[in-house]
């Protein structure tokens, strides 16, 4: 949500501003501009819309600067105008700030200064604390952050220029990730390594309470109260390469397609299928823990909270161990009861998913052991968790999370196989698992070379605008997530819930040709979802199947049918969830939508 951008050294700063802030678009956005110092003046320019808006302004101005800040801005305060767009001026417009984040306490803030005679004209939080940093201002932009950010509550990155100090940019963090790529001579801000990458490797990562100045050839940190902090340099772990289109029309297509790779990375090194043992170092400290667990509990947001819904039914039927999943932004608010034994496991593709971070903190509090679940390597959550596995599927660039998903489920899966080889489960149960799981990558291949077929289906209905996706068991949360996937990107509305329970209400909504997606394929209850199926042919719904190879039952009820490989029940979600992404992607495309960029959505939320 919203993105950061801050450069300085030798290099001109616009056309590096510029091309960071295209790197996070993915991250969505309505506004976006720069700021920069040049001639002993903050030039602070802004555009509504796309980025393309702000080159086609910026090619009007002088480019002579070396130093700058640049913003693109998702409204939260203030709808979506020039006025509102960052980066705020203060001081006369000797100060520029841009800001990610929520300032909670913004209007008593805004009165006190207008008590001051300081007026805003914006609807903004963030021009609040612009100015507030600017009434601190004493001739140390550094000591002005500092003090003002000491009156603020909320959460907030924060990138800060000064045209009386020209050569300085001053950050800060609290909730809100901020980076530093450290280059040759110079210095790139940003709030995700995806637009640092081009520049450099080298990279520190900002935690929560802390502040950086930068200039051109130094940094220091400190906390908020002035205590210097030694930062370790880390390796971004992904290329310039995983972050472009290479050859795709979008990236949520190029994210689907590369599934068996991100699979692959995810697994790799991890299982041993000769001994049917599962090797995960970073919770191997925590075995002995894990062991004598009495409860899970899974907690998440969105598309993770569906991957969640899985691990429930892994860690239940694999490990016997009793599961739950919470939303985190319920989990957070209801002074929920943590027992002894209750391990607490977040999930989250980027890692800063505010309400996950906080119900993570609010069970930390309360003595549980806590896990991370996450692909951003040294995010907020991997870092306040008690330990955690990483996904290592790569940049997910994409608003609509594929290849983290799937790769989440196999995450989940490896614990529920570790943790039940420890508890009931047998050496040949496990082995069996294993090697179904080390085949992942190569099945979800076969069934990525459907996408033709897939469009043929989805070309036949594209005109509905009422779906139903309905599955039982561990294919529940995939038809959630189908659902969800279809709403986020094509704008069609589409509820996902188990197939019992369309008999207790949603029956109703059946018309001639309303697309129902079942998920059928061969388990436990694979009769009772032949039952749905006719319930709904009996009443003109359209099916649509995803059912296993060689089930020419289906191919008798269905209209049209993705067949996915054979598998154990447990890892089927990891091959049943494919067939609909696609779906989706093609119906988006089809409907004309912007795939990578669905409306009112942001890849990472991080305000509540």
């Amino acid at each position: 949500m919203c993105g950061i951008v801050g450069y300085i050294g030798h290099k001109q700063a616009k056309p590096i501003l510029v091309e960071g802030l295209k790197r996070l678009e993915y991250r969505g956005y309505d506004s976006a501009g720069v700021a920069v110092v040049r001639s002993g003046r903050v030039e602070i320019t802004r555009a509504v819309g796309r980025i393309t808006n702000l080159e086609a302004r910026l090619a009007q101005t002088p480019q002579e600067a070396t130093v700058g800040i640049a913003h693109t801005r998702w409204a939260t305060h203030g709808g979506p105008s020039e006025n509102n767009a960052h980066p705020h001026a203060a001081l006369a417009g000797r100060i520029a700030l841009v800001h990610n984040g929520i300032i909670e306490n913004y209007r008593a803030l805004a009165t006190f200064l207008e008590r001051q005679g300081v007026t805003c004209s914006t609807e903004t939080d963030t021009e609040v604390l612009a100015h507030l940093i600017g009434h601190c201002y004493q001739g140390n932009l550094e000591q002005a952050v500092r003090n003002a950010l000491h009156e603020v509550q909320g959460t907030y990155g924060i990138a800060v220029v000064c045209a009386d100090e020209p050569d300085c940019i001053v950050a800060a963090r609290k909730g809100s990730p901020l980076i530093i790529g450290v280059g040759d001579g110079e210095y790139v801000l940003a709030s995700d390594a995806s637009a640092i990458v081009q520049h450099t490797a080298q990279v520190v990562y900002l935690a929560d309470g802390e502040m950086a100045v930068l200039t051109r050839d130094r940094f220091h940190t400190t906390t908020l109260d002035a205590v210097p902090v030694t930062k370790d340099v880390h390796e971004i772990e992904f290329s310039l390469e995983e972050i472009e289109l290479s050859g795709h029309e979008h990236f949520m297509a190029k994210e689907i397609f590369e599934q068996p790779q991100s699979l692959a990375n995810t697994l790799r090194g991890r299982l041993n299928t000769r001994e049917g043992a599962i090797v995960l170092g970073g919770i191997a400290g925590h075995a002995r823990d894990l062991a004598r667990a009495q409860r899970i509990i899974f907690t998440a947001q969105g598309t993770a909270w569906h991957a969640g819904l899985v691990g429930e039914y892994l860690f239940e039927d694999i490990a016997k161990l009793p599961a739950e999943t919470e939303y985190a932004s319920e989990f957070r608010y209801r002074n929920p009861l943590i027992d002894n034994g209750a391990v607490i496991i977040a999930i989250s593709q980027s890692g800063e998913t505010a309400d996950t971070l906080a119900a993570l903190r609010e069970a930390k509090m309360k003595g549980a052991l806590v896990l991370g679940v996450v692909n951003a390597v040294g995010s907020t959550i991997a870092r306040e968790a008690d330990a955690g596995v990483y996904l290592h599927c790569g940049p997910e660039i994409g608003v609509a999370s594929t290849k983290a998903f799937t790769s989440q489920l196999a995450v989940l899966a490896m614990m529920a196989i570790q943790l039940g080889r420890r508890r009931f489960l047998s050496q040949d149960e496990a082995h069996q698992l294993i090697t179904a799981l080390s085949r992942v990558p190569e099945l979800v291949d076969q069934v990525v070379q459907q996408s033709h077929e897939i469009r043929t289906a989805v070309e036949t209905v594209i005109d509905r605008e009422n779906w139903l996706f309905l599955g039982r068991g561990y294919n529940y949360p995939v038809a959630l997530e189908g659902a969800l996937k279809l709403k986020e990107i094509s704008y069609i509305h589409a509820e996902g819930m188990p197939a019992a329970e369309m008999k207790h209400g949603p029956i109703a909504l059946i018309s001639e040709g309303m697309p129902v997606v079942f998920i059928a394929t061969r388990g436990r209850q694979y009769d009772k979802v032949l039952g749905n199926i006719e319930e709904v042919r009996s009443r003109g719904g359209k099916i649509i199947a995803v059912a296993t190879e060689g089930d020419q039952e289906i191919n008798r009820i269905a209209e049209h049918v993705f067949w996915v490989p054979d598998i154990p029940e447990p890892l089927q979600p990891l091959l049943t969830v494919v067939p609909l992404q696609l779906l989706a992607y093609h119906a988006a495309v089809l409907r004309g939508c912007n795939v990578d960029k669905p409306r009112n959505l942001a890849k990472s939320v991080t305000v509540e």
